[in-house]
């Protein structure tokens, strides 16, 4: 696979299509070429399932998965389901699919289209493999399924999702990846677009669909998976990233949701999202933020950042490399910087000395963990820090983000928010916007205080 592209995984093709039977094997190492390390190829019935186990079994970085598509429900007799179950027990077989009910064409009855849905989601569960999920023109009983089999024990993804935006958010919050195709690069397609923009990219992955839903450029013509790029660059735009961050993310979430690939660990100290270097320098805290999601996993944007010692000055510097490759170095990881205050000062003293922009995001408790201002120490080596302040008042700051300095928490990060302003060039206060979180007056408690604010997004890490 080529060095010069960000790896992609397509993970959702249909390589047994007729439309490949003469150049399959040119199809895939195009792909290969353009940096897709792997694909996922789908099956509709019985013998598409089987050629693509087939297909698996030929190519290393090709994996199958099995099932019985809407269109065909009707052919889901008691062989049909035993084949099926004998076919996910091949180590190349990940998943369960493609599933679900199609309302659109309506080429099967709707009731026959429901009851395979559903022997199929309980077969997943036996077998303890993810489904793929076929939604067209029935997105409330899609849900309704999902929720009364209670796939959410073995997830999935809804591939090619056509949703709006609540029903992406209510697919997320029972566990499921949305997959998004080339129909995101069409330009009438903004709604797709903008679900696209409203969810975190954590639960996303990309999908070609080939040979159908060829992306803007290409339309008209058969879909390869080489052409997923397209649909990864898309969502690079849109999400603010660059196609490495799609690349990279889009691949973790098929590797935690199939078992693609392999964890790319040694990011886990200087850690790069769009043209910025984050060091992750302790995984301690002084608070337990009820929103923070290393309470479920340590990853950000594909990043693995569990941390099995801290890093001395040493391994920081050797972990960054060239500084001068980014916009900027950011002292933030899955842990309080600042309780590594030594550490940060001789860091930040060697990237000044290069020219760096440097930034810290904290939680502002440092005066409290050391006993004194420590901010005049910063000057001159900090050009920017952003500071968690994420509520209006004490009682809010404590429910939520449960300082083990109790009470006198929220004052402290105010007033390290005040004093901040006094020595470094730049000072933010930030907040997540968690449900019920009054973000209007966290901003006029910033400027009040004399400092920048911004709001995060709940959810969305990096």
């Amino acid at each position: 696979m080529t060095e010069q592209h960000p790896l992609l995984v397509d993970s959702h093709a249909h390589l047994d299509h007729s439309q490949f039977a003469t150049d399959c094997d040119e199809v895939i190492s195009r792909a290969t070429a353009d940096g897709i390390s792997h694909i996922l190829s789908i099956g509709c019935d019985l013998a598409s399932s089987e050629k693509n186990v087939a297909l698996a079994e030929q190519y290393d970085h090709i994996y199958a998965a099995v099932g019985i598509h809407p269109h065909d429900a009707a052919g889901l007799d008691a062989a049909a389901l035993e084949r099926l179950r004998e076919l996910l027990q091949h180590p190349k077989v990940v998943a369960l699919g493609e599933i679900g009910l199609d309302y659109f064409r309506d080429h099967c009855p709707q009731d026959i289209q429901r009851e395979a849905f559903r022997q199929q989601i309980r077969l997943a569960k036996e077998a303890g493999k993810p489904i793929i999920v076929h939604d067209r023109d029935a997105h409330d009983e899609v849900l309704q399924i999902l929720e009364e089999e209670q796939a959410a024990s073995v997830g999935g993804v809804l591939h090619c999702f056509s949703g709006d935006l609540a029903m992406a958010r209510r697919c997320i919050e029972l566990g499921f990846y949305l997959s998004f195709t080339g129909t995101i690069t069409y330009p009438k397609n903004e709604e797709i677009r903008q679900v696209v923009s409203g969810i975190s990219i954590d639960r996303m992955l990309v999908e070609t669909d080939c040979p159908y839903l060829s992306p803007q450029q290409f339309r008209g013509r058969r879909n390869e998976p080489a052409y997923v790029r397209l649909t990864a660059e898309k969502i690079a735009a849109i999400k603010g990233l660059t196609l490495e961050d799609v690349a990279r993310i889009t691949s973790r979430n098929c590797y935690d949701l199939f078992g693609i690939g392999v964890i790319d660990q040694s990011h886990k100290i200087a850690y790069k999202i769009r043209d910025s270097l984050y060091l992750n320098i302790t995984n301690r805290c002084t608070n337990s933020c009820i929103f923070c999601t290393k309470f479920r996993d340590f990853i950000v944007k594909g990043h693995e950042l569990k941390l099995d010692h801290e890093p001395s000055a040493e391994e920081v510097i050797a972990a960054i490399g060239d500084p001068k490759h980014y916009s900027e170095v950011v002292f933030c990881g899955y842990g309080e910087p600042l309780l590594r205050l030594e550490l940060i000062k001789t860091i930040a003293a060697w990237l000044k000395k290069q020219g760096i922009k440097v930034r810290i995001n904290t939680d502002g408790q440092a005066n409290l963990v050391y006993g004194r201002n420590i901010l005049p120490e910063l000057a001159g080596l900090i050009d920017s820090v952003s500071v968690s302040l994420n509520a209006p008042d004490e009682a809010t700051y404590q429910s939520l983000c449960q300082s083990s300095y109790g009470s006198k928490s929220y004052a402290a990060v105010k007033d390290f928010l005040r004093q901040a302003a006094q020595v470094i060039p730049e000072v933010t206060a930030s907040a997540v916007s968690y449900p019920g979180v009054d973000m209007e007056a966290c901003s006029r408690v910033a400027q009040e205080l004399g400092v920048d604010f911004r709001a995060r997004e709940y959810n969305e890490v990096g």
